[in-house]
Parts: C-alpha cells; structure tokens; sequence
C-alpha cells in the first residue's frame, strides 16, 4: 500500500494538531511536516515532498495563496497537490486560490471521513470542487480582471470529444457521470480527461475548470 504524505499548513496549532491525529489514525496517510506560515509551508514542500499540501488560506508572512502558487510554480513540485482549508466554501479568496494551481479547497469543519477522502482525492489527481460551489465561484472570477485575457485558441487541440468532455469536468461532474451522460466507460471518460491535461499542460481537473471557463468554453450561466 503506497503512503500519501500530506503538509499541514496553518497557523492554529490546535486545528493542525487535531488534523495531524485524524490523518496519522490513517493507515496509508501520514504527516511529513507541520508550516505555520506560508513561507514555511514553501519551504518545507520543497524539503520534504509531500504528496498533499493542506493550505490555509489566511496565514502569516506570506498568505496560503501566494504559498500555493510558487508551490505549484515550482518545476520540481509538479507532483506536489494543494488543498486549501477555509471558513466558508465560497471564500472569494478560492478563486484566486483555483487560479494560483490548487487542486480544490475544504471547509474547515469538514466531517473527519471526507477530510481524509478529500486528500486521497487530491492526490490520486482528482479536484475538489462541487458543481454549486464550482458555478458560483467561477462566476465572479469571470467579473474579475485575469493576468490576462480569455485565450479560446488554448483549446484549439483538443479533439471535439475531448471539449466536451472538459465542459462536463468544468460544471463538477464526476468521472462516472460523464460516462452515464456520454455513453461511454468511466475509463474512457477518464482517459479523455488525462489526454486534454496534457494537451493543456493542466495540473489537474481543478486547473481544466479554469481553463474552461477562461477561454469561453464553458459560461456560468449555462444549464446543464
């Protein structure tokens, strides 16, 4: 059984301490550091490799999501997930968040169970993003002004059936319910999925979302 290595990254030792027993009580999870700022939290990503950086958005010296992106900007960290930790599941500062590389984000009072399957997600290469939470936040991103505009030719190599199925990812739907809704195999769903990640050099589904939206794809406020 493979060990995923998670960082703990906040700055209340009481919650990273009760986080700390929850993921040890798990047989393939462990601990391998402990940031209470997110410059330590760079630090110790690049010292200790962890599979999952469990962020906290609000931190000294340097805030979770400047702490994100130079983590997931770091060419020897590609490997390396972030999960933000927040208050409330539309904290606007998610949005920046998404856009600085993080794979998704957990409210802080989380049940202890999805906690844990939350970060065997994230590690195996999934996001984390519900559908209401992924359209709300997307929205006001899109109202927001970008490091730059919209590119719609990023998505120019992709096959027809691999846009389509980016804009399923992009409104939070599942692996299994792309394949219900298309017709296919959830493997086939996901090697699609994969296929457009490389082709969009996207860390994950999290970063598909982003780039679906930015580049018209995909509108808030299309039904589906």
């Amino acid at each position: 059984m493979t060990t995923i290595r998670v960082l703990l990254a906040d700055d209340q030792k009481l919650l990273v301490a009760s986080f700390r027993m929850l993921i040890e009580s798990a047989p393939d999870l462990e601990v391998v550091g402990e940031a209470a700022t997110g410059r330590e939290a760079v630090e110790l990503a690049r010292t200790t490799r962890p599979d999952v950086v469990l962020m906290d958005v609000r931190m000294p010296d340097l805030d979770g999501i400047e702490a994100t992106r130079r983590i997931t900007g770091d060419q020897d960290l590609t490997q390396v997930k972030v999960l933000i930790l927040t208050t409330f599941e539309l904290d606007e500062n998610i949005l920046h968040a998404l856009r600085a590389g993080a794979s998704g984000f957990l409210s802080k009072g989380v049940e202890p169970a999805s906690l844990l399957d939350g970060i065997r997600q994230v590690a195996g290469g999934e996001s984390l993003l519900s559908p209401k939470a992924t359209r709300t936040l997307i929205s006001r991103f899109l109202r927001e002004p970008a490091s730059g505009p919209p590119q719609a030719s990023a998505l120019e190599s992709l096959t027809p059936r691999e846009k389509e199925i980016v804009a399923l990812v992009a409104v939070g739907l599942s692996n299994d319910a792309i394949a219900e809704r298309l017709y296919v195999s959830p493997l086939t769903a996901k090697t699609h999925i994969n296929n457009a990640m490389g082709k969009l050099g996207a860390r994950d589904r999290a970063q598909l979302v982003v780039l679906a939206y930015q580049s018209g794809l995909v509108r808030a406020d299309e039904p589906r």
